[in-house]
């Protein structure tokens, strides 16, 4: 007996394993809640350098001609944001000599408008104009934190267990984000955000395998197109939740304290079976066996999961050879699939992110965008589940990729007037990604085979 004929024994897909995804919805919903933060959290809001106090005996007495007094025009006829003319432009040139106007940066900081964000890490720390690079970056050091906390995880996980991993990376997750909250300068916030992406990473490596291993093969795309929408409830939550708090370190908190909840629902929450099994646990495997057969109504399932039975599973799964990362170069076959995956996933990646963490230029505020965006995913993924079933995955691949480019590229060749035709390209463009997106994640693990899916789900 395979592991596999133990799975259809106690149902491949029943109550048990719809209660294990629900379970397991919550930190996909915390994903793009804290992936996609900085859209709200390092929103750089209109701003111009502090000038001098207004003198009530000077004639310039009202805000516009106060500014028109100390700001040079851009070239778009607004404001310039990071420098000031050294005197008032109205005296300079009695003070300075005839046509000289010496323009200076910021001496004084910046004053911020407070009335779409009442506080964002750009304007805690002042990281505009010359210092703007310091803020993009709070994203790049966030994903390589993810990037490094997917290895970590991935040995990790493989060699304690899924589900104890994944209590770490609550609790981890957990104690970062509270300590981000109450970062006290940028170099701190930048560390506690990073190692935040190293726990968030537990979530994205732990939660599919947990999933997959109690699922029979005929309904993984099913339950991988269910949870992935799970996804997409946090895209739009994020759009409710950066509306409904203005504070960087509210929204912060608002964002992390759930995981109080995942740790709680870890109770429920069932270990890999399998896992156990290649690990010599077998009574353990069998209790969590039984618990799949009684609730799916399996009850007679239990008289052949005796500890003999399953002691000869165990040792079939033992005597296959554990993968590693070098399998999937191996041979001539896997390393073309591998080459060809890599760059499938930058280009899936790359927009995705790209439309994602950039909202502006589209005629609607953040939040509206934001909540576009996320709405326009739940569709795209029930069209990607009925054209992966009757069409296929590399056509559905070919056709959400080849979508997304001409989306995006002809929005980015409309002029910036044709506000509508840019925001329905826009939305089009985020609904294509996210079709590729979704395609390249059941595609990619059917390509191999069995045993090295599993290590990339694990990894």
């Amino acid at each position: 007996m395979a592991f596999e004929e133990i799975l259809e024994e106690v149902g491949g897909f029943g109550p048990f394993q719809i209660r294990n995804v629900m379970l397991l919805a919550l930190p996909r919903i915390l994903l793009p809640l804290n992936f996609l933060l900085t859209i709200f959290m390092a929103a750089v809001p209109t701003h111009h350098c502090t000038l001098p106090a207004q003198d009530p005996l000077n004639n310039l007495t009202q805000e516009t001609a106060w500014l028109e007094a100390y700001l040079p025009r851009e070239l778009d006829g607004s404001f310039s944001s990071c420098y000031r003319y050294l005197y008032p432009h109205s005296l300079s040139n009695t003070s300075q000599g005839e046509g000289e106007d010496p323009i200076v940066p910021c001496p004084e900081g910046w004053d911020y408008d407070q009335s779409q964000f009442h506080s964002t890490i750009a304007t805690q720390w002042d990281l505009v104009c010359e210092r703007k690079g310091l803020n993009r970056a709070v994203s790049t050091f966030f994903f390589v934190g993810v990037l490094v906390g997917a290895v970590i995880f991935g040995y990790l996980s493989d060699r304690f267990g899924r589900r104890p991993l994944l209590l770490v990376a609550y609790v981890s997750s957990l104690a970062l984000g509270l300590l981000s909250t109450i970062s006290v300068n940028y170099i701190m916030f930048v560390i506690a955000r990073s190692l935040t992406g190293v726990a968030l990473a537990g979530f994205t490596i732990i939660v599919l395998p947990l999933e997959l291993e109690w699922l029979d093969v005929e309904h993984r795309i099913v339950a991988g197109v269910l949870g992935s929408t799970f996804w997409s409830v946090g895209v739009m939550l994020l759009a409710l939740v950066g509306y409904l708090i203005r504070d960087w370190r509210w929204l912060l908190l608002a964002v992390t304290l759930p995981c109080v909840l995942g740790i709680l629902s870890l109770w429920w929450v069932p270990e890999s079976a399998r896992w156990l099994m290649t690990q010599g646990r077998i009574k353990e495997a069998q209790s969590y066996l039984f618990r799949c057969a009684a609730l799916n109504g399996r009850p007679q399932a239990r008289e052949k999961l005796s500890i003999e039975a399953l002691s000869l599973v165990a040792e079939r799964e033992k005597t296959v050879r554990r993968p590693s990362y070098l399998d999937l170069f191996r041979t001539p076959r896997l390393r073309h699939i591998s080459l060809c995956c890599m760059v499938v996933w930058f280009g899936v990646n790359f927009s995705y992110y790209g439309l994602s963490l950039d909202l502006s230029g589209l005629g609607l505020n953040l939040y509206q965008t934001q909540l576009m965006f996320g709405a326009v995913e739940v569709p795209s993924k029930m069209i990607v589940y009925l054209l992966v079933r009757y069409v296929g995955r590399r056509f559905t691949l070919v056709g959400a990729l080849l979508g997304t480019a001409l989306t995006v590229g002809a929005g980015l060749l409309l002029p910036s007037g044709l506000v509508t035709w840019r925001l329905v390209l826009g939305v089009a463009g985020k609904g294509f990604s996210e079709a590729a997106f979704t395609t390249a994640y059941l595609f990619t693990s059917e390509l191999y085979p069995t045993v090295l899916s599993l290590k990339l789900a694990w990894s």
